[in-house]
């Protein structure tokens, strides 16, 4: 496991799922969190349970859009709690972008960012819409 900062924030990242070195994913994290990089140029290895299928649904969202836990729920064929469960359980938050994951009626949850998680997901999110 590897720590990054992101603003004010520290988020937990299990580094052996990125095929990058921790230096790597720390000045791309440095870069998108300035504004200098909109995508992540990172492999991501997805682990072969629901999580991992859920995770590769989330790298699917494009920048700057949202999808509900129904949305993901609808396309996996399973319950919107089993996707928020796998939301907070990414592994690489930030790098796979569960805080593009909302709930159909407000923000939901979010896994990362200590104690003040919906914080950090309402930065990520106000940073992809520019």
């Amino acid at each position: 496991m590897m720590f990054v900062s992101l603003w004010e924030w520290q988020s937990e990242l299990d580094g052996s799922l990125v095929a990058a070195s921790p230096d790597e994913i720390r000045r791309q994290v440095c870069e998108y969190a300035d504004g200098d990089r909109r995508e992540f140029d990172l492999d991501v290895s997805y682990p072969d349970t629901f999580t991992g299928r859920v995770m590769a649904a989330m790298a699917e969202i494009p920048r700057g859009e949202t999808r509900t836990y129904g949305d993901l729920a609808d396309a996996l064929d399973t319950a919107p709690v089993a996707v928020g469960q796998a939301c907070g359980r990414n592994p690489v938050p930030i790098v796979v972008p569960c805080h593009r994951v909302v709930s159909a009626d407000g923000l939901g949850g979010y896994s990362s960012g200590g104690n003040d998680r919906l914080g950090l997901k309402k930065r990520l999110l106000d940073l992809e819409s520019r």
